[in-house]
């Protein structure tokens, strides 16, 4: 009788009920998933063919936003949070923001999760955030959709659909660089590769595209590898203890820290090779100057303006636009012999800062003063 009963009333009024409850859930997560094209699609170009498009709930601005850091102790993350408060601090952003709160956690995965349970907890509408590792963040990810939270990864994306993330190929970057070098050693050789900060899904995507690429060359390669974590002085010393070490090397490839790459070869009097880099301001000085005498490079990557199109991505979410769960940024390619002093690099600006800062078809666009006038302090 009971079992009957039951059955009659999640067959009639319990079924809608259910369905109810079930609708509900699902608008908790305050997204769903929509047909392309995306709002901007100019902006927001989907990763691939298969990229879901995501709608979230348009919420009423203005509107308090997040950005969690993990790593800070290189140029490119400084440059990042600088470029973050620049870009929040452009009048017409500036009207769509209650608040912007910036914090680095540094290495520590679960201080960087605790910071954005934290900012779920306090109410802010949307995070992005530079992730220390992909995998790490599932319970939180799942806490920011259920608060309907837009959570924005960017550079350090998020293993998840859950999430969007907001990224250039890094594999495909580690892939261009091993091609360079493949193009100009023509029967292989020793290379120095100086890798980035080791757990992050940017140096483990960089390191698989050079390596995949070198072996598919079917060339003999003796690859050294040496971690720099992307600052200059960190990979100069590396470096220098593996000229030390292992003697003349046919072809370098850094992550970062290149500027501190060359110079080291330069105090060791190490001969000038082919080199694919980052975009450094520094280096490419250095390939400027020294490409007569044996620097050819390929200077490519991203500035650290990529967070500033996750904040767009953030706010354009807030308001109920149609974004990819997957966006791919272009990136910023200069090669040999291409290097221009006032075009793709400046002589007379700072080694420590990354040219290519614009994201012309997300209309972002930033002057070096207009970034470094901005400090690199949590907020």
């Amino acid at each position: 009788m009971k079992q009957t009963t039951l059955r009659r009333f999640i067959g009639g009024t319990g079924a809608a009920l259910l369905v109810s409850l079930m609708a509900s859930s699902t608008a908790l997560g305050g997204f769903k998933e929509v047909s392309g094209p995306a709002a901007d699609q100019k902006c927001y170009v989907p990763w691939s063919k298969d990229t879901k498009f995501f709608k979230f709930d348009a919420k009423k601005g203005p509107y308090r936003l997040a950005l969690a850091n993990g790593y800070v102790a290189n140029t490119w993350r400084i440059q990042m949070i600088q470029t973050a408060k620049a870009y929040a601090a452009q009048p017409q952003v500036a009207a769509q923001l209650k608040e912007f709160k910036v914090v680095s956690t540094g290495e520590d995965v679960a201080a960087q999760i605790s910071a954005i349970n934290n900012f779920i907890d306090s109410g802010f509408d949307a995070i992005v955030v530079n992730a220390q590792n992909p995998s790490a963040f599932t319970p939180v990810i799942r806490r920011a959709k259920r608060a309907g939270v837009v959570l924005v990864a960017f550079d350090n994306t998020l293993d998840t659909k859950d999430a969007i993330n907001v990224n250039v190929d890094q594999k495909g970057l580690g892939a261009l660089w091993a091609n360079w070098l493949n193009s100009h050693l023509p029967n292989g050789g020793k290379v120095l590769e100086v890798r980035g900060v080791i757990g992050t899904s940017v140096d483990t995507d960089r390191h698989n595209g050079i390596h995949e690429t070198l072996d598919a060359t079917g060339k003999k390669w003796d690859v050294v590898e040496v971690v720099g974590k992307w600052d200059d002085g960190t990979a100069q010393k590396a470096t220098a203890d593996a000229i030390a070490v292992h003697g003349h090397f046919d072809g370098i490839t850094a992550q970062g820290g290149d500027t501190g790459v060359v110079q080291a070869m330069i105090d060791a009097k190490h001969p000038f090779v082919p080199f694919g880099g980052e975009t450094e301001n520094g280096f490419r000085k250095f390939c400027g100057e020294y490409e007569s005498k044996g620097l050819v490079c390929s200077s490519a990557g991203t500035g650290p303006a990529q967070v500033a199109v996750a904040m767009k991505t953030a706010l354009d979410a807030l308001k109920g636009k149609v974004v990819p769960q997957a966006i791919k940024l272009p990136l910023a390619i200069v090669e040999a012999p291409n290097f221009k002093d006032g075009v793709n690099y400046y002589s007379k600006q700072s080694d420590n800062f990354f040219v290519g800062n614009a994201f012309p078809t997300c209309g972002i666009n930033f002057t070096a003063q207009e970034i470094m006038g901005q400090d690199q302090k949590n907020q």
